[in-house]
């Protein structure tokens, strides 16, 4: 499915992915912008793009969505020993965002791009050492990134934790390089909570699972940013709250757990 997406004030695009391209990589989250058109049919979706464009007065593509699609995915070199971005490490991570979802083939196996296999390249990529624009891999090393080893519960648990955790490293490294924390300030965080707190209320009375889902997870995303403003981690507000709670005794009333009084 395509989406014509307006950010009011700002475009009008097209994509396929609307909360990689329009939120993660654009910073735009659902309320900030709105879908105008949608349909699985490019020609008309290509063609349905520059009709809103012009009539929302906005500066109108030089090419038509369906040939500027002709790009993706990014095209790369697979060797046996390597893959090859097109991008120097500076620019890579926001491209291999944008191909988000994207599989090849190697010796090793099939690799498919996601955002914990983006964080490993990212974490172990290097200048090829023929063109200082190109990146590159091992395919061997990425393979066995791959490759999920049995793990305990108790192993399982504190594997997760730490990916859950490292999430949090992410919202922040996401925020700063968009400006959110040089240009933004904790009030707008407040208000931007506030409004994603009204998401959630609607979702939950619709009981629009897939929407109260992404209605916590802005939340969460806000909460983050609005601690690191203010001087503090999110771990940090966590831990000090879970270490008031868990020497809390009481019982549950109504649906709600109510303290024992000091």
């Amino acid at each position: 499915m395509y989406y014509i997406y307006h950010i009011p004030g700002k475009k009008i695009g097209v994509t396929r992915n609307l909360k990689n391209r329009v939120t993660l990589i654009q910073g735009y989250n659902p309320g900030e912008y709105e879908v105008l058109d949608e349909s699985e049919d490019i020609d008309y979706i290509s063609d349905k793009e520059i009709e809103l464009q012009k009539s929302y007065g906005y500066k109108v593509d030089r090419k038509l969505y369906k040939n500027l699609n002709k790009k993706y995915p990014m095209k790369i070199n697979v060797t046996e020993q390597t893959t090859t971005f097109p991008f120097p490490i500076n620019k890579l991570k926001g491209h291999l965002l944008d191909n988000l979802g994207m599989q090849w083939e190697t010796e090793h196996g099939l690799f498919i791009l996601e955002i914990d296999s983006v964080r490993w390249i990212m974490q172990n990529v290097s200048t090829s050492m023929y063109n200082n624009s190109r990146s590159y891999i091992y395919n061997k090393a990425f393979a066995n990134y791959f490759k999920k080893p049995q793990l305990n519960h108790d192993e399982e648990f504190v594997v997760k934790k730490t990916r859950t955790l490292s999430m949090f490293e992410d919202i922040r490294e996401w925020a700063l390089t968009r400006g959110l924390y040089q240009q933004g300030n904790s009030h707008t965080q407040y208000v931007k909570l506030q409004e994603e707190a009204g998401e959630l209320a609607k979702a939950l009375l619709k009981k629009d699972k897939p929407e109260i889902v992404d209605a916590i997870g802005d939340m969460v995303v806000v909460l983050t940013n609005l601690a690191h403003l203010e001087g503090y981690t999110i771990e940090q507000c966590i831990k000090s709250a879970y270490d008031v709670i868990n020497k809390r005794t009481g019982k549950m009333i109504n649906g709600t757990f109510v303290k024992d009084a000091d």
